[in-house]
């Protein structure tokens, strides 16, 4: 039983965030339904950011109450910028892509991000690269492999791999093969770019999320702020490039589960237990599971979606998720570099010498304090045995404070 427990202890991480790329996958599915039937992904944006702010409010209010920073004029700017790229460019650009595109496409293309947020951070002069260095060099080599698979997946399709399940699976309200490749082959490099600026918005945010978290240092209450502002930044974008004021009817559909479970599934849930994973096993464990969700997505989207996988979009999938375990393996091993370093300065700060001294003197003077009551009551010698221990319990804290 002591075993088990302990196995399955070790495995939470691992079921975590298994379940978690799960959500993910079918936060994809769904959103692809929901904006194939004619929803506006400017909408979809505004209501799930909505649902996030209400799960994560209350949780950052309690929770975070006595914590929580004073608000100031540079943060609360930061936090607008915040709400600006992740919620606003990332999320529309991102939902414009797959609707362009495809889930599987949009996930493999989602795995560029650690790559782009590596370009960023040396640009920001946020990471120093040492080419002598072989996790420099594998960062480096990662970034150029992940964006030469980018480059393959939006510039060359190839033939259709035809997947013995999907041949007896028909979209619904497609029409003529001829008209539908057309389509798709117009709309694909579009999609391709609207997801790299996704992507490359998304490498921002983390950028300029971990510069706020220096001033701002409570996560629940920053995520909820920033959910918040991107849900009125949104509003302001949706007036201005949807007109009809039929885009906001929403009712017990498919378009409401989108929102929702993009909501409380992708922004509140997901947070919560990538925070948990991320306490216990770092960042790189967490990023390392994206791939899983392609996989998901690829085998999701074939049975749902009947969608279409073409030999660009694997060879370039693969690429991309070659670079993104290089550039992880570099940022691994930079960690693992920086906790050694740390542990001479631990032992230099702690200054144990002076109190490994006065402990000595203090036994010191309870020992001869003890001898000196043998010699003078030979009586009492017989009794010493008994009370030396409690003799030099106390004895020793006053010769510690004697000492000091």
């Amino acid at each position: 039983m002591g075993c088990f427990g302990a196995f399955m202890d070790k495995s939470k991480p691992y079921i975590a965030m298994t379940c978690l790329q799960f959500g993910y996958a079918g936060m994809n599915i769904i959103t692809k339904v929901s904006l194939n039937r004619g929803m506006s992904h400017y909408v979809l944006v505004v209501y799930r950011h909505a649902f996030a702010t209400a799960v994560i409010a209350p949780f950052a209010i309690f929770l975070e109450r006595k914590v929580r920073p004073r608000m100031t004029i540079p943060v609360f700017m930061q936090i607008f910028v915040l709400g600006l790229l992740g919620p606003v460019i990332d999320q529309n650009f991102y939902y414009a892509g797959l609707k362009f595109t495809s889930p599987t496409y949009s996930c493999a293309m989602s795995n560029m991000l650690p790559a782009m947020t590596f370009v960023m951070a040396v640009l920001c002069r946020m990471e120093k690269v040492d080419i002598r260095k072989v996790r420099c060099q594998a960062k480096v080599v990662g970034t150029i492999v992940t964006v030469a698979g980018a480059m393959l997946m939006t510039l060359y399709k190839g033939h259709v791999i035809n997947l013995i399940w999907s041949e007896h699976i028909h979209p619904r309200g497609s029409s003529t093969p001829a008209a539908a490749a057309a389509s798709t082959d117009k709309d694909w490099f579009k999609g391709s770019i609207l997801l790299i600026l996704a992507t490359l918005a998304w490498a921002s945010f983390f950028i300029l999320q971990a510069i706020t978290l220096r001033r701002y240092t409570a996560q629940l209450s920053l995520t909820a702020l920033v959910c918040f502002m991107g849900t009125l930044q949104s509003i302001v974008v949706t007036f201005v490039m949807e007109h009809r004021t039929s885009v906001w009817t929403i009712g017990w559909d498919m378009n409401l589960l989108a929102a929702a479970y993009a909501g409380i599934v992708s922004s509140s849930i997901a947070y919560y237990v990538q925070g948990l994973v991320m306490q216990k096993r770092g960042p790189v464990f967490v990023t390392a599971f994206s791939p899983l969700m392609m996989i998901m997505v690829a085998i999701m989207g074939s049975f749902i979606l009947a969608e279409k996988i073409y030999v660009g979009g694997v060879i370039g999938a693969v690429l991309i998720v070659i670079g993104l375990y290089s550039v992880l393996w570099g940022k691994y091993k930079e960690f693992k570099e920086k906790e050694v370093e740390e542990i001479p300065k631990v032992i230099k700060g702690t200054n144990t010498l002076p109190t490994l001294i006065q402990d000595i003197e203090a036994n010191d003077i309870a020992t001869e304090k003890l001898e000196a009551n043998k010699l003078q009551s030979p009586v009492m010698a017989i009794s010493i045995p008994v009370t030396q221990p409690s003799m030099i319990a106390t004895e020793a804290p006053m010769g510690q404070i004697a000492k000091c």
